[in-house]
């Protein structure tokens, strides 16, 4: 029969065999976890990188709403032929914009193309609302080489203009197909207030892509083509002349939505 010595040396024993197998066991299982996390870490690293390599991880383009505002310049120039306010700086570049040219011959309806040139829309808007186009001639018509009409001179002599002018927009590529609305300049960076329709198909050539298109004529081409059938008095210098059916501009109203 065990001493009491020995019985207590025996539960010792036992107590630090228990403990032993206790810290065997909490460092199998912590051991067990890590290779466990380990293994996720992997798998989702793989994951991931793959998915890179793939492309889900571009950065976003930029959206319409982070796009920089675009800033018009528009210079001092001349005398105007009207008193009116310079354009705002900043067009407003989300809008849709179309135009009613109300004619004593008929009405031409207008899509503003705001988005390809926004600058020269805001003026022509701008100028619109401020009544600088009401009651003016369109003083010339050209029916040989190119097929266009003139307006937006109050004066009527092809020299008047706002007071201010303006870089040229859209340029890239232009071509001048019957409906076009665009802008008339006497050189780069000279755009005022003068504008031209085309009622006929231009020829390759025939015009440089030195005009901003701005516009398409969307209902009223037929309109300009009667004017066009009546001729021109051909005693313009650049081509053509006055149209022989007198056209005056009497109103140009802007929508907006």
């Amino acid at each position: 029969m065990a001493t009491k010595k020995e019985r207590q040396r025996q539960l010792a024993r036992e107590a630090y065999q228990r403990r032993l197998t206790r810290q065997v066991r909490r460092a199998r299982r912590t051991r067990q976890w890590w290779i466990s996390s380990v293994s996720v870490l992997l798998v989702v690293g793989v994951a991931v990188g793959a998915a890179f390599l793939a492309g889900a991880f571009t950065p976003a383009k930029p959206t319409a709403a982070a796009a920089v505002t675009k800033t018009c310049v528009y210079t001092p120039s001349g005398t105007a032929a009207r008193k009116v306010s310079v354009p705002s700086r900043t067009p407003d570049t989300k809008a849709t914009y179309t135009a009613k040219i109300t004619t004593n011959r008929g009405t031409i309806d207008i899509r503003l193309l705001n988005s390809a040139a926004p600058c020269t829309v805001n003026s022509f808007v701008s100028l619109a609302d401020q009544g600088f186009y009401n009651k003016t001639p369109c003083p010339r018509l050209v029916t040989t080489g190119f097929y266009v009409l003139q307006c937006g001179d109050p004066t009527g002599t092809g020299s008047g203009g706002p007071g201010y002018e303006f870089a040229s927009e859209n340029l890239k590529g232009a071509t001048y197909p019957a409906d076009t609305v665009a802008m008339a300049n006497g050189g780069p960076g000279t755009n005022g207030s003068q504008f031209f329709l085309v009622y006929k198909n231009t020829p390759p050539g025939a015009l440089a892509a030195s005009y901003t298109p701005f516009g398409t004529i969307t209902s009223g081409l037929r309109v300009l083509q009667e004017i066009a059938a009546k001729g021109d008095n051909n005693n313009n210098p650049d081509g053509g002349g006055n149209p022989n059916e007198s056209v005056q501009i009497e109103s140009v109203k802007i929508t907006k939505t």
